[in-house]
């Protein structure tokens, strides 16, 4: 009987792809930085949406969120990961395209969420895919996260996302955008 031996974190690397090391780095920094980034997103939106009936799931997201920072965050220091030099921009962008969608009513706001979302949950998916036995805790973690954030995506749904105006050039928009910040994020 042959034993399936564990896999390995950046066993199967390419040319050009990143070691070990600065695959966790860059995980563990573009993770914190979009947890960030999506808290703040939360905060702008309910800076204008706060007394609407959208109000409590804003709510109730914004701290699954700050849980997932303060996760992250925590990793970042116990690994000796630095943040993006970024943080300052994901802190004014963040609260303005939540406010900015919100200004726009609650669907603009809902289908932000959707768009974060969807773009969110494939990478951790993609990211935990990344990740060998001998980061097990860090794959889990990100793997739980992911279905937190596919909640959200499925709240957003629900509270009439589909219904903004412009929703599919809004919803592209919002992707092309937090697609654009995971980028920079792994590398700044």
């Amino acid at each position: 009987m042959s034993k399936i031996a564990p896999t390995v974190t950046a066993e199967d690397r390419l040319p050009g792809d990143p070691d070990k090391a600065t695959l966790i780095d860059q995980i563990i920094r573009v993770d914190q930085a979009g947890e960030y980034g999506a808290k703040r997103i939360y905060e702008g939106q309910l800076a204008v949406l706060g007394n609407t009936d959208v109000a409590p799931a804003l709510k109730e997201m914004l701290g699954q969120e700050e849980e997932h920072l303060k996760r992250f965050t925590g990793l970042m220091a116990e690994r000796g990961t630095r943040p993006t030099a970024l943080q300052p921009l994901w802190h004014v962008a963040g609260y303005a395209i939540g406010a900015a969608t919100a200004l726009m009513g609650k669907e603009a706001a809902m289908a932000c969420t959707v768009a974060v979302e969807e773009v969110i949950g494939e990478h951790y998916r993609e990211q935990a895919a990344q990740l060998g036995d001998d980061e097990k805790d860090l794959r889990e973690t990100i793997t739980a996260f992911r279905e937190d954030e596919l909640h959200h995506r499925d709240v957003s749904l629900a509270h009439g996302a589909r219904e903004a105006p412009g929703y599919e050039a809004l919803s592209a928009a919002v992707r092309t955008g937090t697609r654009f910040a995971i980028w920079l994020a792994k590398r700044v």
